[in-house]
């Protein structure tokens, strides 16, 4: 009994022994390949260099407008900034239908403070900023109508910080009445131009991810011929270590490390390229933006997104190689 114990103990340390060594063995092997083409690479710079500067660029499309998107999402301006409702009278109404109809939508109790602005009063600030005077003073006739400037209670336009769509709801409502009051040719509010611009966004979305997928593809294309190029100029070289009995997995290890330090480059590329892309337009950029927030940080890649561009670089040109070693090492028939 205490024989058959000490054998089980001696054949448990002889299977550990084993698997360690098996253990450290792969790690050695995928260690050599892992440098030794890191190494392949770093003596042909000039077609490194060139494969690489490709890979960036293709990944640096869809990171940019990623980035781009990002950026243009933070417009998210305050409520109050729709809590102003333009009325444009009927052309011909005078001064005192006008004010009598502000008087009335002023007692009105959504209603903050109404503004009159008179046909005079807009075409003076209209040559005055427009930068059109002289077509201005050509004018025969003053063709603006009465506008009256509705500010909103901010009990009624705390809503929006609520529910964008009960807002908007309330609003529509609102424009309903006022463009049943006689003498009103038509109201609006500037809610408009931010539902088109994340219509714009969703859009802008959808082809980012499209495009995203297009140039995955052309960086598995790029490194997969690339990888054939080198087989094809490794040809003899592959068919002697087979003809001296190495695997097929020996030989195509140095192959997939390659296609994986290509997407890891790639990708390198386009994170420094989409960085310096920023850096020259921060500034404009900052100051369209500033005219919808008071605040505004600018968002970049940062490491996280970086380190996710990277990966997903190494992952296609592991990919890429790997389908163009299956399918061209077959292709080798040594004798």
């Amino acid at each position: 009994m205490v024989n058959t114990r000490k054998q089980r103990r001696a054949s448990r340390r002889s299977r550990n022994a084993g698997k360690a060594l098996a253990i450290r063995a792969w790690a050695r092997r995928h260690g050599y390949s892992f440098f030794s083409s890191l190494g392949a690479l770093v003596r042909s710079p000039l077609g490194t260099m060139m494969t690489v500067v490709v890979l960036g660029i293709a990944l640096a499309l869809p990171l940019g407008l990623w980035v781009g998107l990002k950026n243009i999402q933070q417009v998210n301006p305050a409520t109050e900034d729709f809590s102003s409702i333009s009325v444009f009278l009927n052309s011909g109404t005078d001064t005192v239908a006008a004010t009598q109809l502000a008087a009335a939508i002023q007692n009105w109790p959504e209603v903050d403070k109404v503004t009159s602005l008179s046909p005079e009063d807009a075409l003076t600030d209209f040559r005055e900023n427009s930068g059109f005077a002289a077509a201005v003073d050509a004018l025969t006739e003053n063709p603006l109508p009465w506008v009256l400037e509705i500010q909103l209670l901010e009990a009624a336009v705390g809503t929006a910080a609520e529910s964008k769509t009960q807002f908007k709801q309330q609003l529509d409502k609102l424009l309903i009445r006022l463009q049943e009051l006689p003498g009103v040719e038509f109201a609006q509010y500037d809610l408009k131009w931010l539902e088109r611009l994340h219509a714009l966004m969703d859009l802008g979305t959808s082809i980012g991810r499209l495009l995203a997928l297009l140039f995955g593809f052309a960086v598995i294309f790029v490194v997969g011929n690339t990888i054939r190029l080198d087989i094809h100029n490794r040809k003899e070289e592959i068919e002697v270590m087979s003809l001296v009995g190495a695997t097929e997995a020996f030989i195509r290890r140095p192959f997939l490390y390659t296609g994986f330090w290509y997407g890891l480059f790639g990708g390198m590329v386009a994170v420094i390229l989409v960085s310096i892309s920023l850096a020259l337009i921060r500034s404009p950029l900052d100051r369209l933006l500033l005219s919808y927030q008071s605040e505004f940080e600018l968002i970049t890649p940062g490491f996280s997104g970086s380190l996710l561009v990277l990966l997903t670089g190494g992952v296609l040109g592991l990919l890429g190689a790997a389908l163009a070693v299956r399918r061209h090492l077959q292709n080798l028939n040594p004798t």
